[in-house]
Protein backbone atom coordinates (compact mmCIF):
# COMPACT_ATOMS: atom_id res chain seq x y z
CA UNK A 1 0.00 0.00 0.00
CA UNK A 2 2.15 3.19 -1.20
CA UNK A 3 1.74 6.23 -0.02
CA UNK A 4 0.36 8.17 -3.20
CA UNK A 5 -3.11 10.12 -4.10
CA UNK A 6 -6.76 8.10 -3.12
CA UNK A 7 -9.36 8.98 -4.78
CA UNK A 8 -12.26 8.79 -2.30
CA UNK A 9 -16.20 8.91 -3.60
CA UNK A 10 -16.73 11.55 -1.54
CA UNK A 11 -14.70 14.96 -1.61
CA UNK A 12 -11.97 16.91 -3.82
CA UNK A 13 -9.28 14.89 -5.38
CA UNK A 14 -6.97 16.16 -8.12
CA UNK A 15 -7.70 13.88 -10.98
CA UNK A 16 -4.58 15.30 -13.63
CA UNK A 17 -2.66 18.93 -13.29
CA UNK A 18 -5.02 21.66 -11.77
CA UNK A 19 -7.65 19.64 -12.48
CA UNK A 20 -10.11 18.80 -8.99
CA UNK A 21 -13.37 16.33 -9.26
CA UNK A 22 -15.51 17.63 -6.44
CA UNK A 23 -18.28 14.98 -5.26
CA UNK A 24 -21.24 15.46 -2.38
CA UNK A 25 -23.72 13.62 -1.50
CA UNK A 26 -26.58 15.68 -0.05
CA UNK A 27 -29.91 13.96 -1.46
CA UNK A 28 -31.73 16.39 1.19
CA UNK A 29 -30.89 19.31 -0.94
CA UNK A 30 -32.01 19.96 -4.50
CA UNK A 31 -29.03 22.63 -5.20
CA UNK A 32 -25.89 22.76 -3.86
CA UNK A 33 -22.87 25.35 -5.44
CA UNK A 34 -19.71 25.39 -5.61
CA UNK A 35 -17.93 28.32 -3.69
CA UNK A 36 -14.30 27.71 -4.62
CA UNK A 37 -11.55 30.76 -4.19
CA UNK A 38 -14.75 32.91 -4.05
CA UNK A 39 -16.15 32.12 -7.22
CA UNK A 40 -19.59 29.85 -7.22
CA UNK A 41 -19.72 27.11 -9.29
CA UNK A 42 -23.05 25.48 -9.82
CA UNK A 43 -23.04 21.88 -8.93
CA UNK A 44 -24.38 18.77 -11.40
CA UNK A 45 -27.40 16.96 -9.29
CA UNK A 46 -28.01 13.23 -9.92
CA UNK A 47 -31.07 11.44 -9.14
CA UNK A 48 -29.70 9.91 -6.48
CA UNK A 49 -28.62 12.54 -4.98
CA UNK A 50 -24.84 12.81 -6.11
CA UNK A 51 -23.64 16.56 -6.39
CA UNK A 52 -20.47 16.52 -9.00
CA UNK A 53 -18.15 19.38 -10.95
CA UNK A 54 -14.91 19.20 -12.21
CA UNK A 55 -12.86 22.30 -12.05
CA UNK A 56 -9.73 23.14 -13.90
CA UNK A 57 -6.94 25.19 -13.17
CA UNK A 58 -7.14 24.91 -9.27
CA UNK A 59 -4.38 25.54 -7.29
CA UNK A 60 -3.40 23.51 -4.14
CA UNK A 61 -4.64 25.30 -1.02
CA UNK A 62 -7.07 27.03 -2.15
CA UNK A 63 -10.66 27.54 -0.21
CA UNK A 64 -13.66 26.19 -0.82
CA UNK A 65 -17.17 25.47 0.27
CA UNK A 66 -20.56 24.28 -0.76
CA UNK A 67 -23.47 26.52 -0.79
CA UNK A 68 -27.03 25.19 -0.22
CA UNK A 69 -30.47 26.32 -1.63
CA UNK A 70 -30.64 28.77 1.57
CA UNK A 71 -27.48 30.40 1.08
CA UNK A 72 -25.79 28.41 3.99
CA UNK A 73 -22.06 27.74 3.33
CA UNK A 74 -21.01 24.17 4.94
CA UNK A 75 -17.45 22.83 4.54
CA UNK A 76 -17.17 19.41 2.59
CA UNK A 77 -17.83 16.44 4.95
CA UNK A 78 -14.61 14.87 3.24
CA UNK A 79 -12.34 17.73 3.72
CA UNK A 80 -8.78 16.53 3.58
CA UNK A 81 -8.20 19.79 5.50
CA UNK A 82 -9.65 22.93 7.11
CA UNK A 83 -8.33 26.61 6.85
CA UNK A 84 -9.09 26.54 10.78
CA UNK A 85 -12.20 25.42 12.67
CA UNK A 86 -14.68 22.40 11.98
CA UNK A 87 -17.36 24.84 10.21
CA UNK A 88 -14.54 27.34 8.21
CA UNK A 89 -13.74 26.31 4.53
CA UNK A 90 -12.20 23.67 3.52
CA UNK A 91 -8.89 23.49 1.36
CA UNK A 92 -8.09 21.58 -1.69
CA UNK A 93 -4.98 19.73 -1.08
CA UNK A 94 -2.85 17.67 -3.06
CA UNK A 95 -1.31 14.37 -1.68
CA UNK A 96 1.08 13.88 -4.32
CA UNK A 97 3.67 17.02 -3.34
CA UNK A 98 4.70 15.50 0.37
CA UNK A 99 8.28 13.48 -0.66
CA UNK A 100 8.48 10.90 1.23
CA UNK A 101 11.97 9.90 2.40
CA UNK A 102 11.50 6.67 4.15
CA UNK A 103 9.42 4.60 1.46
CA UNK A 104 11.02 1.92 1.56
CA UNK A 105 9.70 1.67 5.43
CA UNK A 106 7.34 -2.00 5.81
CA UNK A 107 6.51 -1.71 9.28
CA UNK A 108 7.77 -4.18 11.84
CA UNK A 109 5.79 -7.46 12.97
CA UNK A 110 3.38 -7.16 15.75
CA UNK A 111 5.02 -9.57 18.00
CA UNK A 112 7.85 -6.56 18.72
CA UNK A 113 4.78 -3.94 19.84
CA UNK A 114 5.06 -1.72 22.41
CA UNK A 115 2.73 0.58 22.24
CA UNK A 116 2.86 4.31 23.15
CA UNK A 117 -0.90 6.16 23.16
CA UNK A 118 -0.44 10.30 22.40
CA UNK A 119 -2.45 12.69 22.16
CA UNK A 120 -1.05 15.31 20.34
CA UNK A 121 -2.57 18.46 21.86
CA UNK A 122 -1.21 17.57 25.12
CA UNK A 123 2.33 15.63 24.53
CA UNK A 124 3.99 18.69 24.48
CA UNK A 125 3.33 22.46 25.27
CA UNK A 126 2.95 23.61 21.71
CA UNK A 127 0.45 20.46 21.05
CA UNK A 128 1.40 20.42 17.22
CA UNK A 129 2.67 17.73 15.07
CA UNK A 130 6.04 19.31 14.57
CA UNK A 131 6.64 19.41 18.15
CA UNK A 132 5.99 15.86 18.84
CA UNK A 133 8.40 14.97 15.96
CA UNK A 134 10.87 16.41 18.10
CA UNK A 135 10.51 14.34 20.78
CA UNK A 136 10.84 11.31 18.38
CA UNK A 137 14.49 10.13 19.06
CA UNK A 138 13.16 10.12 23.21
CA UNK A 139 10.36 7.59 22.00
CA UNK A 140 13.13 5.64 20.10
CA UNK A 141 15.87 5.76 23.27
CA UNK A 142 13.38 4.28 25.49
CA UNK A 143 12.52 0.85 23.60
CA UNK A 144 8.86 1.44 22.28
CA UNK A 145 7.54 0.21 18.84
CA UNK A 146 4.95 1.93 17.91
CA UNK A 147 2.97 5.23 18.36
CA UNK A 148 -1.08 5.06 18.68
CA UNK A 149 -2.42 8.69 18.01
CA UNK A 150 -5.70 10.06 19.29
CA UNK A 151 -8.11 10.60 16.96
CA UNK A 152 -7.00 13.32 14.42
CA UNK A 153 -10.09 14.10 12.20
CA UNK A 154 -11.53 17.37 12.70
CA UNK A 155 -14.00 18.16 15.40
CA UNK A 156 -15.23 21.44 17.16
CA UNK A 157 -13.07 23.81 18.11
CA UNK A 158 -9.47 23.69 19.20
CA UNK A 159 -9.45 21.37 22.50
CA UNK A 160 -10.27 17.73 22.29
CA UNK A 161 -9.72 13.57 22.79
CA UNK A 162 -10.97 13.78 19.29
CA UNK A 163 -13.49 11.32 19.80
CA UNK A 164 -16.29 13.99 18.72
CA UNK A 165 -14.37 14.64 14.98
CA UNK A 166 -16.95 15.36 12.35
CA UNK A 167 -14.83 15.09 8.85
CA UNK A 168 -13.38 12.14 9.15
CA UNK A 169 -10.74 12.72 6.67
CA UNK A 170 -9.38 16.05 8.03
CA UNK A 171 -6.25 16.38 10.09
CA UNK A 172 -7.31 18.39 13.65
CA UNK A 173 -6.41 21.69 12.21
CA UNK A 174 -4.83 22.96 15.55
CA UNK A 175 -2.52 20.20 15.10
CA UNK A 176 -0.86 21.24 12.03
CA UNK A 177 -1.37 20.51 8.50
CA UNK A 178 -1.61 17.24 6.72
CA UNK A 179 2.21 17.85 5.13
CA UNK A 180 2.92 17.69 8.91
CA UNK A 181 1.37 14.74 9.94
CA UNK A 182 3.12 13.63 7.40
CA UNK A 183 6.37 14.49 8.07
CA UNK A 184 5.78 13.47 11.58
CA UNK A 185 5.11 9.89 10.38
CA UNK A 186 7.71 9.48 8.33
CA UNK A 187 9.85 10.97 10.84
CA UNK A 188 8.77 8.25 13.09
CA UNK A 189 9.90 5.80 10.64
CA UNK A 190 13.49 6.90 10.51
CA UNK A 191 13.79 6.29 13.69
CA UNK A 192 12.04 2.40 13.55
CA UNK A 193 9.08 3.56 14.96
CA UNK A 194 5.17 2.38 13.70
CA UNK A 195 2.83 5.04 14.30
CA UNK A 196 -1.08 3.74 14.03
CA UNK A 197 -3.72 6.16 14.47
CA UNK A 198 -7.04 5.89 16.58
CA UNK A 199 -10.38 6.16 14.15
CA UNK A 200 -13.94 6.71 15.14
CA UNK A 201 -16.43 4.80 12.82
CA UNK A 202 -19.16 4.63 15.20
CA UNK A 203 -20.67 8.13 15.32
CA UNK A 204 -20.45 11.98 14.64
CA UNK A 205 -19.45 14.78 17.10
CA UNK A 206 -22.56 17.66 18.55
CA UNK A 207 -20.50 20.57 16.84
CA UNK A 208 -20.15 20.77 12.50
CA UNK A 209 -21.88 17.79 11.69
CA UNK A 210 -23.83 19.04 8.51
CA UNK A 211 -24.50 15.53 7.55
CA UNK A 212 -28.08 15.01 8.80
CA UNK A 213 -28.72 18.59 6.76
CA UNK A 214 -27.34 17.13 3.77
CA UNK A 215 -28.21 13.75 3.86
CA UNK A 216 -30.36 12.97 6.38
CA UNK A 217 -30.51 8.84 5.14
CA UNK A 218 -26.60 9.06 6.59
CA UNK A 219 -28.44 7.90 10.06
CA UNK A 220 -31.25 5.66 11.20
CA UNK A 221 -32.64 7.45 13.91
CA UNK A 222 -34.66 4.25 15.23
CA UNK A 223 -31.39 3.04 15.75
CA UNK A 224 -29.46 4.82 18.66
CA UNK A 225 -25.95 5.12 20.09
CA UNK A 226 -24.71 6.50 23.15
CA UNK A 227 -23.87 9.37 21.23
CA UNK A 228 -26.93 9.70 19.02
CA UNK A 229 -28.74 8.06 16.03
CA UNK A 230 -26.73 4.99 14.44
CA UNK A 231 -24.90 5.27 10.97
CA UNK A 232 -26.72 3.81 7.98
CA UNK A 233 -23.45 1.66 7.13
CA UNK A 234 -26.35 -0.14 4.92
CA UNK A 235 -26.80 2.71 2.58
CA UNK A 236 -24.47 2.45 -0.33
CA UNK A 237 -23.25 6.14 -0.47
CA UNK A 238 -23.17 6.35 3.54
CA UNK A 239 -20.91 2.53 3.32
CA UNK A 240 -18.34 4.19 1.22
CA UNK A 241 -17.70 7.28 3.16
CA UNK A 242 -17.06 5.17 5.85
CA UNK A 243 -15.25 2.33 4.94
CA UNK A 244 -13.00 4.50 2.64
CA UNK A 245 -12.36 6.64 5.73
CA UNK A 246 -9.78 4.34 7.15
CA UNK A 247 -8.25 3.33 4.11
CA UNK A 248 -7.83 6.76 3.06
CA UNK A 249 -5.30 7.11 6.61
CA UNK A 250 -3.41 4.12 5.77
CA UNK A 251 -2.60 5.21 2.10
CA UNK A 252 -2.49 8.64 2.09
CA UNK A 253 0.08 9.30 5.39
CA UNK A 254 1.69 6.05 5.05
CA UNK A 255 0.30 4.43 8.39
CA UNK A 256 1.34 1.28 10.30
CA UNK A 257 -2.59 0.17 11.13
CA UNK A 258 -5.23 1.92 13.24
CA UNK A 259 -6.92 1.11 16.03
CA UNK A 260 -11.20 1.00 15.22
CA UNK A 261 -12.84 2.85 18.61
CA UNK A 262 -16.07 0.81 20.44
CA UNK A 263 -17.01 -1.58 17.16
CA UNK A 264 -19.64 -2.79 19.57
CA UNK A 265 -21.27 0.51 18.68
CA UNK A 266 -21.19 -0.43 14.88
CA UNK A 267 -24.22 -2.16 13.66
CA UNK A 268 -24.42 -3.23 10.32
CA UNK A 269 -26.96 -5.69 8.89
CA UNK A 270 -25.38 -5.82 5.64
CA UNK A 271 -24.57 -9.71 4.43
CA UNK A 272 -20.69 -8.61 5.01
CA UNK A 273 -20.18 -6.40 7.96
CA UNK A 274 -18.64 -3.25 7.63
CA UNK A 275 -15.55 -3.74 9.72
CA UNK A 276 -14.71 -7.18 7.86
CA UNK A 277 -15.01 -6.21 4.37
CA UNK A 278 -12.54 -3.01 5.91
CA UNK A 279 -10.27 -5.71 6.70
CA UNK A 280 -10.51 -7.33 4.00
CA UNK A 281 -9.64 -4.67 1.66
CA UNK A 282 -6.93 -3.35 3.90
CA UNK A 283 -4.82 -6.75 3.48
CA UNK A 284 -5.83 -7.37 0.47
CA UNK A 285 -3.93 -4.07 -0.39
CA UNK A 286 -1.34 -4.26 1.77
CA UNK A 287 0.52 -7.43 1.27
CA UNK A 288 4.04 -6.78 1.63
CA UNK A 289 3.94 -4.48 4.76
CA UNK A 290 3.61 -5.11 8.86
CA UNK A 291 -0.35 -3.56 8.70
CA UNK A 292 -1.98 -3.86 12.69
CA UNK A 293 -5.40 -3.11 13.34
CA UNK A 294 -6.49 -3.29 16.77
CA UNK A 295 -10.34 -3.08 18.16
CA UNK A 296 -12.08 -1.72 21.51
CA UNK A 297 -15.24 -3.75 21.96
CA UNK A 298 -16.83 -4.31 25.31
CA UNK A 299 -18.41 -7.22 24.05
CA UNK A 300 -15.20 -9.50 24.79
CA UNK A 301 -15.33 -11.31 21.09
CA UNK A 302 -12.93 -12.82 19.09
CA UNK A 303 -14.31 -13.67 15.77
CA UNK A 304 -12.83 -10.44 14.21
CA UNK A 305 -9.17 -11.59 15.44
CA UNK A 306 -8.79 -15.25 13.80
CA UNK A 307 -5.26 -16.84 12.68
CA UNK A 308 -5.08 -18.93 9.57
CA UNK A 309 -3.53 -22.19 9.81
CA UNK A 310 0.08 -20.17 9.48
CA UNK A 311 -0.58 -18.07 12.25
CA UNK A 312 -1.44 -14.83 10.06
CA UNK A 313 -3.78 -12.49 10.29
CA UNK A 314 -6.63 -11.93 7.59
CA UNK A 315 -8.72 -9.78 9.49
CA UNK A 316 -8.12 -7.77 13.01
CA UNK A 317 -4.85 -8.31 14.51
CA UNK A 318 -5.73 -7.34 18.49
CA UNK A 319 -8.49 -6.55 20.85
CA UNK A 320 -8.12 -3.52 23.33
CA UNK A 321 -8.18 -5.85 26.87
CA UNK A 322 -10.56 -3.42 29.18
CA UNK A 323 -10.50 -6.61 31.48
CA UNK A 324 -7.23 -6.89 32.47
CA UNK A 325 -7.00 -3.17 33.25
CA UNK A 326 -10.23 -3.24 35.19
CA UNK A 327 -9.00 -6.34 37.22
CA UNK A 328 -5.21 -4.55 38.08
CA UNK A 329 -7.02 -1.53 38.39
CA UNK A 330 -9.27 -2.70 41.58
CA UNK A 331 -6.50 -4.88 43.16
CA UNK A 332 -4.33 -1.26 43.03
CA UNK A 333 -6.72 0.82 44.42
CA UNK A 334 -10.07 -1.37 45.85
CA UNK A 335 -12.05 0.63 43.91
CA UNK A 336 -15.48 -1.01 42.98
CA UNK A 337 -17.92 1.16 41.88
CA UNK A 338 -19.76 1.38 38.12
CA UNK A 339 -18.01 -1.20 35.97
CA UNK A 340 -15.31 -1.95 38.38
CA UNK A 341 -18.37 -3.70 39.97
CA UNK A 342 -17.24 -6.88 37.81
CA UNK A 343 -14.05 -6.91 39.10
CA UNK A 344 -14.52 -6.95 43.15
CA UNK A 345 -15.03 -10.45 44.26
CA UNK A 346 -11.99 -12.81 43.31
CA UNK A 347 -9.87 -9.80 41.81
CA UNK A 348 -6.54 -12.13 41.47
CA UNK A 349 -8.19 -15.36 40.54
CA UNK A 350 -9.65 -13.37 37.22
CA UNK A 351 -6.25 -11.59 36.74
CA UNK A 352 -4.82 -14.66 36.68
CA UNK A 353 -7.22 -16.21 34.01
CA UNK A 354 -6.52 -12.72 31.85
CA UNK A 355 -3.22 -13.55 31.86
CA UNK A 356 -3.51 -17.22 30.81
CA UNK A 357 -6.56 -16.86 28.78
CA UNK A 358 -6.80 -13.25 27.87
CA UNK A 359 -10.82 -11.88 28.62
CA UNK A 360 -11.96 -12.59 32.53
CA UNK A 361 -15.42 -12.68 31.49
CA UNK A 362 -16.50 -15.54 29.00
CA UNK A 363 -19.89 -15.94 28.52
CA UNK A 364 -20.03 -15.32 33.02
CA UNK A 365 -22.99 -13.02 34.07
CA UNK A 366 -21.56 -9.43 34.53
CA UNK A 367 -22.56 -8.19 37.66
CA UNK A 368 -22.96 -4.78 36.35
CA UNK A 369 -25.81 -5.18 33.44
CA UNK A 370 -27.31 -8.68 34.97
CA UNK A 371 -25.94 -9.86 31.11
CA UNK A 372 -23.38 -13.12 29.92
CA UNK A 373 -20.29 -11.38 28.47
CA UNK A 374 -18.00 -12.76 26.33
CA UNK A 375 -16.73 -15.85 24.58
CA UNK A 376 -14.02 -18.12 24.99
CA UNK A 377 -10.84 -16.66 24.75
CA UNK A 378 -8.24 -19.32 25.80
CA UNK A 379 -7.69 -20.25 22.04
CA UNK A 380 -6.55 -17.04 20.87
CA UNK A 381 -2.36 -16.19 20.74
CA UNK A 382 -1.53 -13.90 23.59
CA UNK A 383 -1.01 -11.45 21.13
CA UNK A 384 -4.17 -11.25 20.16
CA UNK A 385 -4.65 -8.97 23.40
CA UNK A 386 -3.27 -5.34 24.26
CA UNK A 387 -3.37 -5.02 27.89
CA UNK A 388 -2.62 -1.75 29.67
CA UNK A 389 -2.86 -0.42 33.55
CA UNK A 390 -3.32 3.56 32.50
CA UNK A 391 -5.01 4.86 29.41
CA UNK A 392 -6.49 8.14 28.05
CA UNK A 393 -9.94 6.74 28.88
CA UNK A 394 -9.32 5.16 32.22
CA UNK A 395 -7.95 8.05 33.15
CA UNK A 396 -9.48 10.65 32.17
CA UNK A 397 -12.84 9.29 32.54
CA UNK A 398 -12.26 9.43 36.18
CA UNK A 399 -13.51 13.52 37.88
CA UNK A 400 -10.18 14.14 38.46
CA UNK A 401 -8.12 12.64 36.05
CA UNK A 402 -5.86 10.71 38.04
CA UNK A 403 -3.09 8.38 37.20
CA UNK A 404 -2.64 5.11 38.81
CA UNK A 405 0.64 6.52 40.34
CA UNK A 406 -1.19 8.94 42.29
CA UNK A 407 -3.70 6.44 43.20
CA UNK A 408 -1.74 3.55 44.08
CA UNK A 409 1.50 4.63 45.19
CA UNK A 410 4.65 4.36 43.56
CA UNK A 411 6.03 0.72 45.06
CA UNK A 412 2.54 -0.90 43.49
CA UNK A 413 2.68 0.89 40.77
CA UNK A 414 6.46 0.10 39.32
CA UNK A 415 5.19 -3.53 40.22
CA UNK A 416 2.38 -3.61 37.90
CA UNK A 417 4.18 -2.08 35.03
CA UNK A 418 6.59 -4.75 35.17
CA UNK A 419 3.91 -7.16 35.17
CA UNK A 420 2.88 -5.47 32.04
CA UNK A 421 5.99 -5.31 30.59
CA UNK A 422 6.50 -9.23 31.36
CA UNK A 423 3.45 -10.49 29.56
CA UNK A 424 3.36 -12.08 26.33
CA UNK A 425 0.35 -9.77 25.71
CA UNK A 426 1.07 -6.81 23.78
CA UNK A 427 1.88 -3.77 26.32
CA UNK A 428 0.46 -0.66 26.02
CA UNK A 429 2.16 2.82 28.05
CA UNK A 430 0.16 6.40 28.19
CA UNK A 431 2.29 9.38 27.41
CA UNK A 432 4.72 10.24 30.53
CA UNK A 433 3.76 6.76 32.36
CA UNK A 434 7.45 5.87 31.36
CA UNK A 435 9.04 8.15 34.05
CA UNK A 436 5.88 8.28 36.74
CA UNK A 437 4.40 11.42 35.24
CA UNK A 438 1.63 12.69 38.09
CA UNK A 439 -0.24 15.20 36.18
CA UNK A 440 -3.85 14.31 35.40
CA UNK A 441 -5.17 13.87 31.68
CA UNK A 442 -8.73 15.50 32.25
CA UNK A 443 -11.89 15.61 29.68
CA UNK A 444 -11.35 18.70 28.30
CA UNK A 445 -13.41 19.84 24.74
CA UNK A 446 -13.32 23.74 23.19
CA UNK A 447 -17.28 24.18 23.27
CA UNK A 448 -19.28 27.62 23.70
CA UNK A 449 -22.82 28.74 24.13
CA UNK A 450 -25.46 25.88 24.67
CA UNK A 451 -23.41 23.05 23.70
CA UNK A 452 -20.61 23.99 26.12
CA UNK A 453 -23.20 24.37 29.05
CA UNK A 454 -24.62 20.79 27.94
CA UNK A 455 -21.47 19.55 28.09
CA UNK A 456 -20.09 20.90 31.73
CA UNK A 457 -23.44 19.92 33.20
CA UNK A 458 -23.27 16.84 31.70
CA UNK A 459 -19.97 16.30 33.17
CA UNK A 460 -20.53 17.29 36.69
CA UNK A 461 -24.12 15.00 36.86
CA UNK A 462 -22.47 11.99 35.68
CA UNK A 463 -20.41 12.47 39.31
CA UNK A 464 -23.01 13.26 41.34
CA UNK A 465 -24.03 10.46 44.00
CA UNK A 466 -21.21 8.51 42.40
CA UNK A 467 -19.50 6.56 44.71
CA UNK A 468 -15.93 7.19 45.35
CA UNK A 469 -16.18 10.01 43.34
CA UNK A 470 -19.14 11.65 45.70
CA UNK A 471 -19.19 15.59 46.61
CA UNK A 472 -15.59 15.87 43.98
CA UNK A 473 -15.69 19.48 42.09
CA UNK A 474 -15.73 18.33 38.77
CA UNK A 475 -13.41 20.50 36.34
CA UNK A 476 -14.95 22.55 33.56
CA UNK A 477 -14.49 20.72 30.96
CA UNK A 478 -14.69 23.91 28.44
CA UNK A 479 -12.13 25.60 30.66
CA UNK A 480 -8.57 25.93 29.30
CA UNK A 481 -7.10 25.59 32.37
CA UNK A 482 -8.61 21.71 32.03
CA UNK A 483 -6.67 21.54 29.25
CA UNK A 484 -3.81 22.96 30.20
CA UNK A 485 -3.60 21.14 33.16
CA UNK A 486 -3.28 17.98 30.87
CA UNK A 487 -0.18 18.40 29.56
CA UNK A 488 3.08 16.62 30.05
CA UNK A 489 5.61 17.62 32.44
CA UNK A 490 8.66 17.58 30.29
CA UNK A 491 10.39 18.99 33.47
CA UNK A 492 9.97 15.86 35.03
CA UNK A 493 11.53 12.92 33.11
CA UNK A 494 15.18 15.09 33.59
CA UNK A 495 14.74 15.45 37.33
CA UNK A 496 16.57 13.22 39.44
CA UNK A 497 13.19 10.86 40.49
CA UNK A 498 12.15 11.41 36.95
CA UNK A 499 15.19 9.99 35.15
CA UNK A 500 14.78 6.74 37.90
CA UNK A 501 11.56 6.23 36.63
CA UNK A 502 12.67 6.46 32.91
CA UNK A 503 15.54 4.05 33.30
CA UNK A 504 13.50 1.67 35.06
CA UNK A 505 11.29 1.68 32.64
CA UNK A 506 14.16 1.50 29.75
CA UNK A 507 15.28 -1.85 31.15
CA UNK A 508 11.87 -3.41 31.50
CA UNK A 509 12.24 -2.59 27.92
CA UNK A 510 15.00 -3.97 27.27
CA UNK A 511 14.49 -7.04 28.91
CA UNK A 512 11.05 -7.31 27.10
CA UNK A 513 12.79 -7.25 23.95
CA UNK A 514 15.36 -9.60 24.98
CA UNK A 515 14.00 -12.45 26.45
CA UNK A 516 10.26 -12.14 26.02
CA UNK A 517 9.49 -11.00 22.03
CA UNK A 518 11.67 -13.58 20.49
CA UNK A 519 8.76 -16.48 22.57
CA UNK A 520 5.95 -14.70 20.46
CA UNK A 521 6.41 -15.13 16.78
CA UNK A 522 5.07 -18.99 16.99
CA UNK A 523 2.96 -18.48 20.66
CA UNK A 524 -0.22 -20.03 20.31
CA UNK A 525 -3.49 -20.49 21.92
CA UNK A 526 -3.98 -22.27 25.56
CA UNK A 527 -0.43 -21.51 26.43
CA UNK A 528 -0.82 -20.23 30.06
CA UNK A 529 -1.59 -21.99 33.25
CA UNK A 530 -2.34 -20.32 36.56
CA UNK A 531 0.26 -21.23 39.13
CA UNK A 532 -1.05 -19.65 42.66
CA UNK A 533 -3.61 -16.88 43.80
CA UNK A 534 -3.69 -15.20 47.36
CA UNK A 535 -4.69 -11.96 48.15
CA UNK A 536 -3.00 -9.24 46.02
CA UNK A 537 -0.56 -12.02 45.14
CA UNK A 538 -0.91 -13.84 41.31
CA UNK A 539 1.91 -16.51 39.80
CA UNK A 540 1.47 -17.54 36.16
CA UNK A 541 3.47 -19.14 34.16
CA UNK A 542 3.16 -19.49 29.74
CA UNK A 543 4.34 -22.68 27.66
CA UNK A 544 5.79 -21.55 24.00
CA UNK A 545 7.67 -23.72 21.33
CA UNK A 546 10.65 -22.02 22.52
CA UNK A 547 10.16 -21.76 25.96
CA UNK A 548 8.24 -21.31 29.62
CA UNK A 549 7.96 -17.64 30.92
CA UNK A 550 6.63 -17.26 34.45
CA UNK A 551 6.01 -15.05 36.55
CA UNK A 552 4.86 -13.95 40.36
CA UNK A 553 4.08 -10.91 41.90
CA UNK A 554 2.55 -9.47 45.31
CA UNK A 555 1.09 -6.46 45.84
CA UNK A 556 -0.52 -7.83 49.05
CA UNK A 557 0.49 -6.93 52.49
CA UNK A 558 1.44 -10.75 53.38
CA UNK A 559 4.54 -11.94 52.05
CA UNK A 560 4.32 -15.26 49.74
CA UNK A 561 6.70 -18.20 49.84
CA UNK A 562 8.42 -18.01 45.89
CA UNK A 563 6.57 -20.79 43.71
CA UNK A 564 8.85 -22.85 41.77
CA UNK A 565 9.02 -21.15 38.52
CA UNK A 566 11.53 -23.04 35.78
CA UNK A 567 14.51 -21.39 34.35
CA UNK A 568 16.56 -18.74 34.80
CA UNK A 569 15.55 -14.79 36.64
CA UNK A 570 15.59 -12.57 34.25
CA UNK A 571 14.09 -9.57 36.17
CA UNK A 572 13.65 -9.36 39.92
CA UNK A 573 12.29 -6.71 41.88
CA UNK A 574 12.02 -6.79 45.94
CA UNK A 575 11.92 -10.47 45.60
CA UNK A 576 13.94 -12.72 47.72
CA UNK A 577 15.83 -16.24 46.96
CA UNK A 578 12.31 -17.84 48.53
CA UNK A 579 10.07 -15.11 49.21
CA UNK A 580 8.14 -12.50 47.57
CA UNK A 581 7.44 -9.52 50.08
CA UNK A 582 4.90 -6.81 49.31
CA UNK A 583 5.39 -5.14 46.03
CA UNK A 584 7.85 -7.27 44.73
CA UNK A 585 7.80 -9.45 41.59
CA UNK A 586 10.16 -12.18 39.71
CA UNK A 587 9.94 -12.80 36.34
CA UNK A 588 11.51 -16.44 34.85
CA UNK A 589 12.52 -18.06 31.82
CA UNK A 590 13.68 -21.41 31.18
CA UNK A 591 14.81 -22.63 27.56
CA UNK A 592 12.82 -25.01 25.27
CA UNK A 593 14.96 -27.81 26.34
CA UNK A 594 13.85 -27.36 29.96
CA UNK A 595 10.06 -26.63 29.42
Amino acid sequence: MESRSFLKSWGADYVAEGVVNFRLWAPGQERVTLRLAGVDHIMRRSDEGWFELQVSHVEPGSEYHYVLADGMAVPDPASRAQKADVNGPSLVIDPTRYEWQNRQWKGRPWEETVVYEMHIGTFTPEGTFKAAMAKLPYLAELGVTMIEVLPLSQFGGNRGWGYDGVLLYAPHSAYGTPDDFKAFVDAAHGYGLSVVLDIVLNHFGPEGNYLPLLAPAFFHKERMTPWGPGIAYDVDAVRRYMAEAPFYWLKEYFLDGLRFDAIDQIQDTSEKHILVEIAERIRAAAPNRYIHLTTEDSRNVTFLHPRDEHGAVPLFTGEWNDDFHNAVHVLATGETQAYYQDFAAETEKLLARILTEGFAYQGEVSPQTGEPRGVNSAGQPPVAFVDFIQNHDQTGNRAQGERLISLAGEDRTRVLLAMLLFSPHIPLLFMGEEYGETRPFLFFTDFHGDLARAVREGRAKEFAGHGDFEGESVPDPNAQSTFTASKLDWDKPVSAHGKAWLEFTRQLLVRRHQHVVPLLARAGGHSGKVLKTAEGFVAVSWVFPTGTLSLAMNIGEQTQPLPDLPGETIFSWQATASELPQNSIIVRLASGDAA
